[in-house]
């Protein structure tokens, strides 16, 4: 368990709270096991779009450009005129931070939350649950530790990334994207066909 600051935290508590704070888990979706692939490292979603499924506003979405927060990684503005693209990474950590605010959390520990799952590959984010106490932001990356914060009080409410994976690919499967090749029209479509099965399947599964 990493706290995104200077130092571990170790919870310690009775077998009696560690039953209830698993079973609070489950309940609230902390422990996701669901295996998810990766989207395309081609495909990109605009700016609008990834406003769109991210819930926030553009302005959000160019000051946090702008300082490095999260930066789209398929396309960079590199000129007037220019429309940047944001992957599908870009996005669930757009999402990711949408909830960390309206959590309360500053931005000085959204960023240093944020710093450290950029470092992550995309695989290991679906086995993330970010926890916090209102101040800080952990990073459990088991159910153990989820269980632990939850038992020692300390977890006030948490994200599981693999469930905002699964909100993002939803509202992205109705979006417009884009690709980086030269038959963009056709690629758009199989992009767009390749994000609603992956939300079909979701839905009857």
């Amino acid at each position: 368990m990493t706290r995104t600051g200077d130092t571990d935290l170790t919870a310690q508590s009775t077998s009696e709270a560690h039953a209830e704070a698993a079973a609070s888990a489950g309940v609230q979706g902390l422990l996701f096991d669901d295996d998810l692939s990766p989207m395309p490292d081609d495909v990109g979603f605009r700016g609008p779009t990834a406003c769109a499924a991210a819930g926030i506003t553009y302005r959000q979405l160019d000051y946090w450009a702008r300082t490095g927060l999260v930066s789209p990684s398929v396309r960079p503005a590199t000129g007037s005129g220019t429309q940047r693209l944001y992957g599908f990474r870009d996005v669930l950590l757009l999402k990711v931070i949408k909830r960390l605010l309206d959590a309360g959390i500053s931005l000085q520990q959204i960023r240093s939350a944020i710093a450290h799952l950029s470092k992550r590959g995309i695989d290991d984010l679906t086995q993330i649950t970010l926890m916090s106490d209102g101040a800080s932001v952990y990073m459990c990356t088991s159910p153990d530790e989820v269980i632990d914060l939850l038992a020692g009080g300390q977890g006030v409410f948490g994200i599981a990334l693999g469930g905002v994976w699964r909100e993002v690919e939803g509202s992205l499967s109705e979006l417009p994207t884009e690709r980086l090749d030269a038959h963009a029209d056709d690629a758009d479509d199989h992009a767009n066909d390749e994000l609603a099965a992956r939300r079909r399947a979701r839905m009857t599964g």
